[in-house]
């Protein structure tokens, strides 16, 4: 006997759509599976019923020849809303990827709507060792998709009426229909037409073709906080490629640092290797070290220092928001290879003397 979808869904043969939909969303709510005293068969049939009775074409199909259709019910061929099992190795193949949003719709009132959003995009930008360590202001130019300056967005020409788009009936987002193992279910995505917005010009846009975008080249602004290292990412919020009636992707700019003659880092640390004579090592000196602002520091070196020993200028080295790291000074004693017969005697005569 063939099935009276419209009993099933209990309304009239008249229904409208929106009726349809409410008593299908109150049955499918009812009845899924999910829910302790849920149906599988009847949330199936629920859903079967709706498929065919919301599709005008498959509806009059229905009304004139009931669920079995003119020439009977092919499952395979798509039929009233049923599974596709045609192209699945060992006879099923499924969706699983938009459960999330039908569920959404049954239980959540409307199913998640992902906002349209533009391409992230990147860059990279080299620096001097100062600029890392001090931050810098850059200005750089790139060339990416940006809203249109004529139209500003809207994709029509200036003055240009603004109709309600025939597409989606204003409402910027259309129907899709979707199959997953419960069965095929209605998900909404952003109208390609309008792009969301509901409208569309009468006049395109003679700058952008209507698309509410374009190629161009954009001086951006850039400020590198202080203490940055290599490598990392400096992410700009929304001043990546632009999309007509959504939110613009990010920008990430990369950082390379150039590397310094005399200072390498270590976390908030500067390090330095200082070679020194041994006659320095033995009776001391001052060494006048040159920070990064380029002043002057006198740096003791005791007598007696080994070598590797580690010498501290403290405030000298990365900023931070806990203050100042330090520029660590590690000794290398510069033994010599060669020693005139003089030195020999001396050191000989050092020797004696048990030093």
């Amino acid at each position: 006997m063939s099935k009276d979808y419209y009993e099933i869904l209990g309304v009239n043969k008249g229904a409208s759509k929106d009726e349809l939909k409410k008593a299908y969303h109150k049955l499918a709510h009812k009845y899924h599976p999910d829910k302790n005293k849920g149906d599988d068969s009847k949330f199936k049939e629920v859903n079967q019923a709706y498929q065919t009775l919301s599709d005008d074409q498959k509806r009059s199909q229905y009304d004139r020849f009931g669920a079995d259709g003119p020439q009977g019910f092919n499952p395979n061929q798509g039929g009233f809303g049923g599974f596709d099992f045609s192209g699945a190795q060992g006879g099923m193949e499924f969706d699983m990827g938009d459960l999330g949003d039908i569920f959404g719709d049954f239980f959540g009132g409307g199913g998640r709507r992902q906002a349209k959003r533009g391409r992230d995009i990147s860059t990279e930008i080299d620096l001097s060792f100062q600029e890392s360590i001090f931050g810098v202001k850059r200005t750089i130019l790139l060339s990416k998709q940006s809203i249109c300056d004529i139209c500003k967005g809207t994709g029509g020409k200036p003055g240009a009426k603004m109709d309600t788009c025939k597409t989606c009936n204003g409402n910027g987002q259309v129907r899709e229909m979707k199959r997953s193992i419960l069965g095929t279910f209605e998900t909404r995505k952003t109208c390609d037409t309008c792009h969301g917005q509901g409208k569309t010009p009468t006049e395109k846009c003679g700058e952008c073709h209507g698309k509410g975008v374009r190629t161009k080249q954009e001086e951006i602004d850039i400020n590198v906080p202080a203490g940055i290292n290599a490598g990392e990412m400096v992410r700009m919020t929304g001043l990546g490629e632009a999309v007509q009636g959504g939110q613009a992707g990010d920008l990430y700019i990369k950082i390379n640092v150039r590397s310094h003659g005399t200072f390498k880092r270590d976390g908030l640390n500067l390090t330095l290797d200082l070679p020194i004579k041994l006659t320095d090592a033995l009776l001391g000196m001052t060494y006048n070290l040159k920070t990064l602002e380029g002043n002057m520091v006198e740096v003791k070196i005791p007598e007696g220092i080994n070598h590797g020993e580690l010498l501290r200028v403290r405030g000298k080295g990365v900023p931070s928001g806990r203050g100042r790291g330090d520029i660590i000074i590690r000794i290398q004693i510069d033994m010599p290879k060669k020693l005139s017969k003089k030195s020999k005697e001396t050191i000989e005569k050092l020797k004696e003397e048990g030093i």
